[in-house]
């Protein structure tokens, strides 16, 4: 780096800092965006500044020159003017891993490293997120089948639900369906880049702006319920309408899925063509998104049509995208479709740690301002940090939380403290400090994670499945609940030794195989959000 790069960097980190301390900006914003910009040239009253795409150039044009103008006026002690071009061959910053355990993460948001507009906001719908702050107050192998196959339907749940997920169809006009149609308030230019996300996000926009690269094909993202995973997707698609307009896109959940499977085997008798309509609707397509993937376990008709709609897509080109809340690995389907889920790029969210949250929480707010005309009306940071830490990783919820509050405060005509959102939240939250869990809880998600019994578990059988099982459910107990030695062991039926040396066990498993440390990482955030 030469001298006077090195001086043209110190100069826009100065600038970028100014910035950052301005009313109404987003520091993780501008660290964001900033990233992907490189002042080229700075003399008094002048800047040139060049972005490595037009997304970034047109963003920073709508948001940032007068912000950016205003602080090399500070700098410079004259107005200035502020020129910026695209270079397309500047090179981004490289992403930083995500480190594996959230809890341990240092507090910091960290800009992505492919072009998307700056984060700002959390998921406002689907799966993942809830309504907008208005509407929340407002209502708290590739061989083709052919027409005379005969494949037997995967069984309808009972309740008209699967894994939890209502099915629920929307009508658009000229028949399209809301799969099909952008939810344009999902962009990347709205969501909360945390040390949580961060790679997930990177990987998402990447995608958006090169669909059907090889190393990315498919993408595959996976993260508890309530994390961003439909965010990401809806974002892919929207920014694909916005920017390749010749693409087409079609998004699915897999309850969604699952229903047209079943539609056209119920058709099958009736109209010979009903199967091979059905893939054609999605192999018909430039880029697939399918959300909650794992509710396809047990569904094996319904696999093998994906797993066929899959080779074909990615044969050709085309982008798959899944999501899951869960990695492929730890999917209960057969070794060929989780291995070949995991063969393009496969990305974690972790749990949103209390900086990314607490972002959520201001934008919330700020949405609401705009969306109500309130533009004076503010909750204490008190209350957004109190929030904050004794939420869990489902960003639904905290929202929810939100809601409460400003639906309290607005209702009465008065500020709230501390202890009045405590009372206020007792029941809400699911996790964080109301929730006492206890050694039963674990062992309870132990077993259903590793398919064993409660007397198994605790029993004297020694198979190797059983053992590995046990070591876990010591290892969270003692983790999470920081109980004695004796009394965990009491629990398991197990001596304290035993305990000791299962505990030590997991650890240098962990430290040694990373799929053995996200699966134990999986474990312990099903049971912190209980």
């Amino acid at each position: 780096m030469t001298m006077e790069t090195e001086k043209l960097a110190r100069e826009w980190s100065e600038i970028t800092s100014l910035v950052k301390t301005y009313d109404g900006v987003n520091p993780s914003q501008v660290t964001a965006i900033f990233s992907r910009l490189q002042l080229q040239a700075h003399s008094p009253g002048f800047v040139m500044l060049t972005a490595d795409n037009d997304f970034i150039k047109s963003h920073v044009e709508h948001h940032f020159v007068d912000l950016i103008g205003r602080a090399v006026e500070s700098v410079d002690g004259v107005p200035a003017a502020v020129m910026l071009e695209v270079d397309p061959n500047q090179q981004p910053p490289a992403p930083q891993p995500t480190p594996p355990a959230p809890a341990q993460q240092a507090p910091a948001v960290v800009p992505p490293s492919a072009g998307a507009p700056s984060p700002a906001a959390v998921p406002t719908t689907g799966h993942d997120a809830l309504a907008s702050p208005a509407g929340a107050l407002a209502s708290a192998n590739n061989a083709p089948i052919e027409a005379d196959d005969t494949i037997e339907p995967d069984e309808p749940s009972a309740t008209g639900r699967l894994g939890g997920t209502t099915v629920e169809m929307q009508q658009y006009g000229d028949g399209a369906r809301a799969e099909d149609t952008p939810t344009s308030h999902l962009t990347f230019e709205n969501y909360v880049i945390g040390d949580s996300n961060r790679m997930a996000y990177t990987m998402a926009v990447s995608v958006a702006e090169t669909p059907g690269k090889s190393q990315l094909n498919p993408l595959f993202i996976y993260g508890r319920s309530g994390c961003g995973k439909t965010h990401l997707l809806r974002a892919i698609q929207n920014h694909i309408h916005a920017t390749h307009p010749g693409m087409t896109t079609h998004y699915v959940d897999s309850a969604e899925l699952l229903s047209d499977y079943m539609e056209a085997s119920a058709a099958h008798d009736r109209e010979k063509s009903s199967f091979k309509n059905f893939k054609t609707r999605y192999e018909d397509v430039d880029v697939l998104l399918i959300d909650d993937v794992q509710f396809l376990q047990g569904k094996k008709q319904t696999l093998d049509i994906v797993f066929q709609i899959f080779n074909k897509l990615t044969s050709m080109g085309k982008q798959v995208v899944l999501a899951a809340d869960r990695a492929p690995k730890n999917i209960d389907i057969d070794d060929r479709y989780s291995s070949r889920f995991n063969s393009g790029g496969t990305f974690d969210i972790q749990a949103p740690e209390v900086e990314t949250k607490l972002g959520v929480i201001k934008t919330f707010v700020e949405e609401y301002r705009r969306a109500e005309h309130r533009e004076s009306f503010s909750i204490s940071n008190e209350i957004q940090l109190y929030i904050a830490e004794n939420s869990n990783s489902n960003l639904r919820e905290l929202k929810s939380a939100v809601t409460k509050v400003i639906n309290q405060m607005e209702l009465f005509k008065t500020d709230m403290t501390v202890d009045d959102v405590r009372r206020l939240l007792e029941s809400h939250f699911s996790g964080g400090s109301f929730k006492r869990l206890t050694v039963a809880d674990i062992q309870k998600e132990v077993e259903q994670f590793y398919h064993i019994s409660h007397a198994d578990l605790v029993g004297k059988k020694r198979n190797r499945n059983i053992m590995y099982a046990r070591q876990v459910g010591i290892y969270l107990s003692r983790t999470l609940l920081d109980l004695p030695y004796n009394d965990i062991g009491k629990q398991f039926n197990r001596d304290h030794s035993t305990v000791m040396y299962s505990i030590n066990c997991v650890e240098d498993r962990m430290k040694e195989n990373r799929e053995y440390e996200e699966e134990v990482n999986t474990i312990r955030q099903i049971v912190q959000d209980l």
